[in-house]
């Protein structure tokens, strides 16, 4: 079997513990206003393809440098798209030790069971705690998303919470306490972290045709975001 992939980082220190292989996959059933990987979007995009050997042999190639505590990530796109590849994969990385994460948005509506299982690690996108404000930013119900956060409780799994930081659309206390209530309901968060928002990625949406609606939205200062993290603590 082999994963349709749009693109690799191979010295990855923000998507999970240590430094880590991570895989971008096609293929994503959200439109996120921030989204800053619109190429992602498409499975049958312009990609790469992968076999789980494949992305062993080149996890054990650099594995000097990711040591004892880093890993492998599988991202996106959203990577529950590509559940069988990534179950697949898990499976060989884990049979040689190799640390598992994957990084979601959690919208897919089934087949990832046996990946959450498995994997060491789910790194968890809020999009938003409130079920239409999740709509506004998405365009997906929120319905999808409640059912993974429940199977992650039920398994008891490792947790860390993500949002990204938006000028006015979420960038103010009220947002990020809301964000604090809603974690403290769940017993297996090891982190949250808050991501400022940057438009890094509008020139992908000029590329693909494709509009790119927070075109008048400044970038997340890093200060504040730094300053609205601490009311998480």
């Amino acid at each position: 079997m082999e994963g349709k992939i749009t693109d690799i980082e191979t010295m990855g220190l923000v998507d999970g513990p240590g430094m880590r292989l991570v895989l971008f996959l096609s293929g994503c059933n959200l439109r996120c206003q921030y989204c800053h990987n619109p190429e992602t979007w498409n499975l049958n995009g312009n990609t790469q393809t992968l076999s789980s050997e494949d992305v062993l042999k080149k996890f054990k190639k650099y594995s000097v440098y990711y040591g004892e505590h880093g890993g492998v990530t599988f991202s996106g796109g959203e990577p529950l798209m590509q559940s069988k590849f990534v179950l697949e994969t898990i499976k060989l990385l884990k049979e040689n030790g190799i640390h598992t994460a994957i990084d979601t948005a959690g919208g897919v509506g089934g087949g990832y069971d046996e990946v959450l299982d498995l994997v060491d690690l789910v790194i968890l996108d809020i999009k938003a705690v409130e079920a239409d404000e999740y709509k506004f930013i998405t365009g997906q119900e929120k319905t999808n998303f409640d059912k993974f956060l429940t199977a992650c409780i039920n398994k008891n799994k490792k947790l860390w919470l993500r949002q990204v930081i938006v000028p006015g659309i979420n960038d103010d206390e009220s947002h990020v306490k809301l964000l604090k209530e809603f974690a403290k309901k769940i017993p297996n968060v090891e982190r949250i972290e808050l991501l400022p928002y940057h438009s890094l990625g509008k020139s992908k949406y000029e590329e693909l045709g494709i509009e790119y609606r927070l075109k008048d939205t400044p970038d997340m200062n890093k200060q504040r975001c730094s300053e609205l993290e601490k009311l998480l603590k």
